[in-house]
């Protein structure tokens, strides 16, 4: 089994799904990432043959392994290849569909999607407007990068979860609700379908689309510290509040350090970088 490569894929996924399985939102994530990675293998894919591999390896580690852990660690697998098979046919063909869709766009039609995106997301969530302040230019920038990430997803899907990550930590910074995230792929989602020529161009983007938004909103929740809320506020007594929580041995790494995944980001610098040096000036104190 080890010439096969889909098996290698899924052992590095393999302590994300253990770790997440009572989580199923967080589960299918992994399910859906692990199918677009598999995806780019030839020849076939047996998941049954990963769990006879897995529960060899298993019976040879644990020293008092019996029905109960053959039972869960079955049912653990019976689930994983369930979501898997529910969307390992999906990436290939919908990549196809979503690159005949990107090709066919013409500067008419972008200039279309950029302006109306934003018009749509702002009738949603009146708030947006709040946190879209920038120039014309930098709104048109973040709808083609929004496009063009939906092609990379399909493209090059352990690559984009990594950048995913970062961008994730820095929304952390700029202080932007998870909220915002639905209306604004409903937005885009909605006018994809008015220039897609079929279901499935707009199926193929609202995947991969839908599937971006959970990996952001789950790094935003996960690097969101109290430290970090802190920071946004810009408050020195907030900053020492937070800090005075932090566990025995933990004050110092929390005020410099915030990790999601292979991701990090410090906390100080971002503070100093954003211009909140009250919340900077409590950290060099403390």
């Amino acid at each position: 089994f080890g010439s096969k490569v889909w098996m290698h894929d899924i052992l590095l996924a393999f302590e994300s799904i253990v770790t997440n399985i009572s989580n199923p939102q967080r589960l299918q994530e992994e399910c859906d990432i692990l199918a677009l990675t598999m995806g780019k293998h030839q020849g076939p894919v047996v998941l049954s043959e990963y769990k006879a591999v897995m529960l060899a390896s298993l019976r040879s580690l644990v020293r008092n392994w019996d029905s109960q852990h053959e039972l869960a660690w079955s049912w653990l697998w019976e689930n994983v290849e369930h979501m898997l098979k529910a969307v390992m046919h999906k990436p290939a063909t919908q990549f196809r569909n979503l690159k005949l869709f990107y090709e066919r766009l013409d500067e008419t039609a972008m200039q279309f999607m950029r302006r109306e995106v934003y018009l749509r997301f702002f009738s949603m969530a009146p708030k947006g407007q709040d946190y879209f302040k920038q120039s014309m230019t930098r709104l048109h920038f973040i709808v083609d990068r929004m496009t063009a990430m939906t092609m990379e997803m399909y493209q090059s899907p352990k690559t984009m979860v990594n950048d995913l990550s970062a961008m994730g930590l820095r929304h952390v910074g700029y202080g932007i609700p998870v909220e915002m995230f639905s209306p604004f792929v409903s937005a885009a989602v909605q006018t994809i379908r008015e220039l897609a020529q079929n279901d499935e161009e707009a199926e193929a983007f609202s995947w991969s689309l839908h599937l971006i938004s959970r990996i952001l909103c789950r790094v935003i929740n996960e690097g969101s510290t109290i430290v970090m809320k802190a920071i946004n506020l810009n408050s020195f007594h907030k900053l020492n509040q937070a800090a005075a929580a932090a566990p025995r041995g933990q004050r110092e790494s929390w005020m410099l350090r915030v990790q999601v995944g292979t991701q990090a980001i410090s906390p100080l610098i971002w503070s100093i970088q954003a211009g909140n040096l009250e919340a900077s000036r409590a950290i060099i104190i403390d």
